[in-house]
């Protein structure tokens, strides 16, 4: 890291002072999650649907990246970060440092926001909590209904330690008989209803605690001198490229199948606790499961928190009105009936929609209508991640049953979404939909939909891009953009695209497109350097979830140098650090993290009537860049240029949402002035534009 970095006068001491580690970048985005359970104006069962999400976060972040990290100690001894140069020990190290604290303030926010909510009527308890009447009656029912459902286990020689599924949640205890010493386990059943809702108000305790406070039913005639609550977390992240190495004329999808069955049976990487224990059950765990002392963690705060989610179902509306935000309706900016045909009102000019302030439903529509449309011959799509219940996929099996080609690029490699998307996979292929499951090597990640007709003997194209997945439950959830374009230029680049897909050819010349992982890296980086020869009249403004590639990098810190004026709102990890006096000072970042995820991408090049506006599924990240098939469109009308423009304009004047990252890395949560708040996802949902 001494020499010089290659084209550009950045020397290896000056990069290393503009980065951050990707990894301590996530936990500092994940905490700025958890604040909005701290923050008072949101309602109290959001606030514990935050805490939620944290905790979700983190479970997918020791699956993945601690994973990843331990897998590269052990196999990949050469392999270091190429922003801090660390290795991935010490990557872990750093890990292990900050994850303590995070667990502190999570139970500090959850006592907090339970304490609140039982003042409001709804009640979270322990068996501690119950009168002795209380207490008779979960045991009755523990007895007669819960009991009969337990496989409690003792661990010795002839009772060997047990497989610990990933996140299931365990009663773990010592025991004694007759002087005799052991340590027992008692898998959490799924079959029975985790909330156990008590009589007289809103109370309820989780089935956890109730087997927890009655173990030593479970273990008679053993007497328990010690119990907890413990899950463990295991590696998921899957090298898919190196297990592939099989047969070719084994079927994909039942490959895929077996490969997700091995995610349960992978190392562990994390042990959790609900409760303190002596250093000997930690020892014995520990050796048990092959972790280390500073893997395990204890929280007072249950250990599964997606119970919340759950407490809305048995809700009276007076109770918890107060409690929860009034529902989103997203507004239906083009009518979603069969007297609009978007297909013949994008032929007059490019239409936009921006989730989840406008409805998805008009572009549904679009589809069905394409479905049954005589002069519709094919319909071409990729797709990430689908809904359980998906009206577009509906739509793709009624075009088949109808005669048309359809042909789909389905990615069964979605993180956590294989087992859905196999499914759908086998019920399109089913009706007669031509389905094909990406390129070996990279995943398929763009959002691109091609429908083509052919009227009056001419070829058509209708193209719709998005930076989101087709999936109608998180298009009420994340803030994702969609265009939908009768440009034949555009079209005829989407043509080609999935031509090159079916062929598994990375290649291709595109008049509009950046297609990744051959052009998209190689054109932002041009637009870069063209703002950078403009100096200090060069203006780059950027959105998108995360920002980690070394290349782009670089060349931003390039721009910034010769007076580039920089603005990037990036939600997520950002290993760019701005305000680097002589380095990143014409760079500023902003995070936004609110009641909706941000997740639109969107990249503009120049100032005033010669921007240059990009919308893309793709993120600054080397895997999206350089191991995935990614799509960046240009959004050529000049009204949704400036509709995108103006979003991105309010968003970086939000002082209530937004956080700004300083020359350390660190991040500052905005405040605004009396009586000038002003939250950007708020105004959205009033003043869509």
């Amino acid at each position: 890291m001494e020499e010089k970095i290659k084209d550009n006068e950045i020397t290896a001491a000056d990069f290393s002072q503009c980065m951050q580690n990707r990894e301590l970048s996530w936990l500092r985005f994940n905490t700025r999650v958890l604040e909005e359970a701290n923050f008072a104006a949101n309602p109290l069962l959001e606030r514990l649907k935050f805490i939620a999400i944290f905790n979700s976060n983190l479970d997918e972040f020791f699956m993945i990246r601690v994973g990843s990290l331990t897998d590269y100690m052990l196999f990949a001894p050469k392999y270091f970060d190429n922003k801090t140069g660390w290795d991935a020990k010490e990557q872990l190290d750093a890990i292990f440092e900050q994850i303590p604290s995070m667990y502190t303030r999570k139970d500090k926010y959850f006592n907090s926001v339970t304490k609140e909510l039982r003042k409001q009527g709804v009640e979270y308890l322990k068996m501690s909590d119950l009168d002795e009447k209380e207490v008779k009656d979960v045991e009755k029912e523990f007895k007669r209904n819960i009991l009969p459902l337990l496989s409690p286990l003792i661990v010795d020689n002839r009772h060997p330690f047990p497989h610990m599924d990933n996140k299931r949640l365990y009663v773990g205890v010592t025991l004694e008989h007759k002087s005799r010493s052991v340590f027992g386990l008692i898998a959490v059943p799924d079959a029975i209803e985790r909330i156990y809702y008590l009589e007289g108000g809103f109370r309820y305790l989780l089935l956890e605690d109730i087997i927890y406070h009655f173990a030593y039913l479970s273990f008679d005639p053993y007497v328990v001198l010690e119990k907890t609550i413990l899950s463990v977390t295991r590696n998921a992240d899957l090298n898919l490229e190196e297990e592939s190495a099989m047969d070719e004329e084994i079927d994909y999808r039942k490959f895929m199948q077996k490969i997700i069955k091995k995610r349960q049976r992978l190392a562990p990487v994390r042990l959790e606790l609900g409760y303190e224990t002596g250093d000997d059950f930690i020892s014995f765990f520990c050796e048990k499961l092959n972790l280390k002392k500073k893997q395990v963690y204890v929280s007072s705060s249950p250990l599964d928190l997606y119970y919340s989610y759950k407490l809305e179902e048995r809700s009276r509306s007076e109770i918890w009105e107060p409690l929860v935000r009034p529902a989103h309706l997203p507004v239906p900016v083009y009518p979603a009936d069969k007297s609009d045909n978007l297909m013949k009102q994008a032929q007059k000019g490019d239409i936009m929609f921006s989730y989840p302030y406008e409805s998805m439903a008009p572009l549904l529509e679009m589809l069905r209508q394409a479905a049954d449309d005589p002069t519709v011959i094919s319909i071409k799509i990729t797709l990430y991640r689908l809904d359980i219940q998906s009206r577009l996929a509906e739509s793709l099996c009624n075009a088949a049953e109808n005669g048309k080609e359809v042909i789909v690029m389905m990615e069964l490699r979605a993180r956590f979404d294989e087992v859905n998307n196999i499914e759908w996979s086998q019920r399109l292929e089913e009706v007669g939909c031509h389905v094909i499951y990406g390129l070996p090597g990279y995943k398929v990640h763009s959002k691109i939909c091609l429908i083509t007709r052919k009227e009056s003997g001419r070829i058509l194209y209708v193209t719709q891009i998005g930076t989101g997945n087709y999936n109608e439950k998180t298009a009420k959830l994340y803030t994702d953009l969609s265009i939908i374009t009768a440009n034949q230029e555009i079209g005829q680049d989407a043509a080609q695209l999935f031509q090159n897909l079916l062929l598994d050819n990375l290649s291709g010349d595109y008049t509009h497109l950046w297609v990744a992982p051959n052009r998209f890296k190689k054109q932002v980086v041009e637009q870069i350097e063209i703002e950078r020869e403009k100096g200090d009249d060069g203006r780059i403004l950027i959105k998108c979830n995360s920002l980690t590639d070394r290349g782009v990098i670089l060349k931003l810190i390039e721009a910034s140098q010769n007076g580039v004026k920089i603005s990037m709102i990036i939600r997520g990890i950002c290993c760019l650090i701005p305000g680097i006096r002589g380095l990143t000072d014409n760079i500023t970042v902003i995070s936004v993290v609110g009641r909706f995820l941000e997740h639109s991408r969107v990249f503009c090049f120049g100032d005033g009537d010669e921007m240059r506006m990009y919308i893309s599924s793709a993120d600054l990240m080397t895997r999206n860049t350089e191991r995935r098939i990614e799509v960046a469109c240009p959004v050529l009308d000049a009204h949704l240029r400036n509709r995108i423009f103006s979003m991105l304009e309010k968003m970086q004047t939000d002082n209530v949402k937004a956080w700004d990252m300083d020359s350390k890395g660190e991040y500052t949560l905005r405040k605004p002035a009396k009586d000038m708040a002003f939250d950007s996802q708020a105004f959205f949902i009033t003043h869509p534009l």
